[in-house]
């Protein structure tokens, strides 16, 4: 398992302690190449329940998808109904025009934590649908 930290974020939101239980921690500069660093290592994204800071992180990524930059799958674990104001706000800004490249941002929203994986190895063989194996989103790109 894996994390990626910044540094002043260390026994603010964790402990050295805690982030010893996982066996690659990175630990960056600041939130900028934290980011980036998942973005690199990701094969794809999900927005569990949170704050303003998992908003501001899946909207950078729904931006570089919108933008292009990428393909991976973007989920939003929508627990409870919590992520339906954000997805009330996507379908708002969709009619209005705001969302140009809708064909390319299309985030996958699942109900339950056991539909995770499952949302994202279907996403991953649309992908390429003649692989036997479920392929890197990565190299697809």
């Amino acid at each position: 398992m894996a994390a990626i930290i910044p540094s002043f974020l260390i026994n603010r939101e964790t402990t050295k302690a805690a982030l010893s239980t996982f066996s690659d921690v990175t630990i960056t500069e600041t939130m900028h190449e934290r980011k980036h660093k998942m973005f690199e290592r990701s094969d794809a994204f999900v927005a569990l329940p949170g704050g303003i800071g998992t908003v501001e992180e899946i909207v950078e990524i729904m931006t570089w998808c919108q933008l292009g930059q990428h393909r991976k799958p973007i989920v939003f674990a929508n627990i409870n109904g919590f992520w339906d104001p954000m997805l009330g706000m996507l379908d708002h800004l969709r009619r209005a025009g705001f969302i140009h490249s809708g064909h390319l941002m299309q985030p996958i929203v699942v109900d339950r934590v056991e539909e995770i994986i499952p949302a994202i190895v279907a996403a991953a063989q649309e992908v390429d649908p003649f692989d036997n194996e479920i392929p890197s989103i990565i190299a697809k790109m």
